[in-house]
């Protein structure tokens, strides 16, 4: 049975995408079965993955407000084991489309319970809101990572986000764990990274992840070429720091 895991922080910019897109396309290069599920209507991980958005016929929107199958909108990507189901922008309107639907919080984890045993682990991208798409990603999630920046006012918005969490555990999914707080856009040479690094730490203990996603170029200019950082440049820091957190994430869960 496939665990389904959330990346989620309302804060923009903090690397969700990134994350989503290089944490799926390592755990599919050590031989895991995944599935990219983007929920963010800016469909940033559909077009970094290589998907041509202009030309999707079906996406996540259809499967959510239309019913569609959600095998219909699976495809593959140029990494063996991974396949995606991209999104739209179409996706931006969803929020009122499920307003009258009953039980709305599960319409994706009711689209993804289909598939799920096919799948060694399917990684959602949420959007940088608490939208009822977002509410929806984590009531169908076993776990979440939240991406947190090395960066000023990183802890900013957290409690928010954690409360959201606390209520959805609460109410609609007793299940959902943090998976853990994933340290992004680290520079060691920054005095300010280090005690970003340090408090987060501090607050969070067991639950920050060993690996910490190191700021790369290389790691930036991947998804403008269609690609995760392991095909654009293999031997990159940041390709080379998704792999060590994927191992970390199948060795958590083995």
């Amino acid at each position: 049975m496939g665990k389904i895991i959330a990346i989620a922080n309302q804060k923009g910019g903090v690397g969700k995408t990134t994350t989503s897109m290089n944490l799926a396309a390592s755990l599919a290069t050590l031989e895991k079965k995944v599935l990219l599920v983007d929920i963010d209507p800016q469909a940033n991980a559909s077009s970094g993955m290589g998907v041509d958005v202009g030309q999707v016929e079906t996406s996540i929107y259809e499967c959510l407000v239309d019913h569609v199958d959600i095998k219909e909108a699976i495809y593959t990507t140029d990494i063996e084991g991974l396949d995606i189901v991209p999104s739209h922008v179409n996706l931006t309107g969803a929020d009122v489309e499920l307003l009258e639907v009953k039980k709305r919080e599960y319409v994706l984890r009711n689209v993804l319970a289909g598939i799920k045993a096919e799948y060694d682990f399917i990684i959602i991208d949420c959007s940088p809101s608490l939208n009822i798409i977002t509410v929806n990603a984590m009531t169908a999630a076993d776990s979440v990572i939240i991406p947190v920046q090395c960066e000023y006012f990183a802890l900013e918005g957290i409690s928010q986000l954690l409360n959201t969490i606390r209520l959805i555990k609460k109410k609609l999914n007793a299940n959902l764990e943090i998976e853990g707080f994933l340290l992004t856009m680290y520079d060691r040479r920054l005095r300010l990274a280090n005690q970003i690094y340090d408090e987060v730490k501090r607050h969070f203990q067991e639950l920050v992840f060993k690996t910490v996603i190191q700021r790369n170029v290389k790691l930036s200019e991947a998804p403008s070429h269609g690609l995760p950082a392991i095909l654009y440049d293999a031997d990159s820091t940041g390709a080379v720091n998704h792999l060590a957190l994927a191992r970390e994430i199948i060795q958590k869960n083995a």
